[in-house]
């Protein structure tokens, strides 16, 4: 499936499905339509008091849009928990020219400006789908996810996706629904009007959501 053109990974995402890599070097995509899929309601987001405690020290440089394609790169790099990755180079490909489009985005994490961790996912209307995260430092990943969700409060979306939940979202409140009951949901947040600007300052946001105590437990 080489050359695939983003206006069709943009119908995919639109119906419910996404592309993955059998490995990082491997030239072909598959499309994915899990039974079940996984999602992290906005609306009871989970914040523990430790990282909502990191996250007000604000002892990490949280962006947007700064570095894509560093981001991509930190979430397809191996590591010893993750020796290989489904992010190969059609998938970097196609998602740096939908970043230049304007419909993925980034979450940049920094320590003394060296990029330790981030994540980048791809919005439809009022559905932000989440693709992958890293961590270079402890909690950078969680950190990033924090900023992102305040974000996506803020700019009116209803749906976050996930694709699959793992016990690192789950600490999150991420949760599987029945594939027609995504569907049915997916279809709500693509007619949701919503805003993402990633060049707003999302402290004022992230502090309403560190400030509501039914985010933190």
């Amino acid at each position: 499936m080489s050359q695939l053109q983003p206006e069709l990974l943009l119908q995919a995402y639109a119906v419910g499905v996404f592309p993955m890599a059998e490995g990082r070097d491997d030239t072909r995509l598959f499309f994915v339509d899990p039974d079940r899929r996984g999602i992290i309601p906005l609306d009871s987001f989970h914040v523990s008091r430790s990282l909502r405690k990191t996250v007000l020290q604000r002892r990490f440089e949280v962006t947007c849009d700064r570095d894509f394609a560093g981001t991509l790169e930190g979430c397809a790099e191996a590591t010893a928990k993750r020796p290989d990755t489904w992010i190969n180079a059609e998938i970097f490909r196609l998602f740096v020219t939908l970043h230049q489009r304007g419909h993925a985005h980034s979450i940049e994490v920094r320590r003394d400006g060296r990029l330790v961790g981030g994540l980048y996912g791809l919005r439809l209307g009022g559905a932000f789908f989440g693709e992958s995260m890293f961590s270079r430092e402890t909690d950078a990943s969680k950190v990033a996810l924090v900023h992102l969700v305040a974000r996506l409060k803020a700019g009116g979306f209803t749906l976050l996706d996930s694709q699959f939940i793992t016990s690192h979202l789950q600490r999150f409140g991420a949760l599987e629904i029945p594939r027609d009951e995504y569907r049915d949901r997916l279809q709500q947040a693509l007619a949701t009007p919503a805003q993402f600007v990633p060049g707003a300052d999302d402290w004022p946001a992230v502090s309403a959501l560190l400030q509501d105590r039914t985010q933190t437990s």
